[in-house]
């Protein structure tokens, strides 16, 4: 009887596997309604519209400064409020005309970089920033802008 209900499982154990097996060999195919794609790249509600706009830099002493939404990239999230400001001061050794912001909410430490209006643009200084700093990522938040 013992042999036997260890056959069976023997027999399940191997079954279960190709099945697996089987599963992954598979094509997915993705069919998404075209708006979708037509939101995106308005970004509806948030009046963010994708792709970027080369202006000149504005004079920030003389421009008027508001607030839109936009994005910004963190550089740096961590409960040592020390090596947010050693990361703080690292990146501004490297640019020098980019803004940063240290934000704290407990028990983290965020150090977000930027005010850019597009996410093509904040993606344009991720791609080189995720050479010189572990993590790195876009959120969208609310930026300075000046006119």
């Amino acid at each position: 009887m013992v042999k036997i209900g260890l056959a069976l499982i023997g027999l399940l154990i191997c079954f279960s596997g190709s099945v697996g097996y089987a599963q992954q060999r598979g094509a997915v195919e993705v069919v998404a309604d075209p708006l979708i794609s037509l939101m995106q790249r308005n970004r509806m509600g948030t009046n963010i519209l994708a792709g970027s706009t080369s202006k000149p830099p504005v004079d920030k002493k003389n421009a008027t400064r508001s607030t839109a939404m936009g994005f910004r990239v963190q550089i740096y999230s961590g409960a040592n409020r020390s090596e947010a400001y050693a990361e703080q001061a690292r990146f501004k050794a490297l640019y020098k005309d980019i803004d940063t912001y240290i934000t704290y909410e407990e028990p983290n430490y965020r150090v977000k970089v930027g005010d850019f209006r597009s996410r093509s643009e904040a993606q344009d200084l991720m791609q080189g920033l995720r050479k010189q700093f572990n993590n790195v990522f876009i959120f969208t938040e609310e930026i300075y802008v000046y006119q």
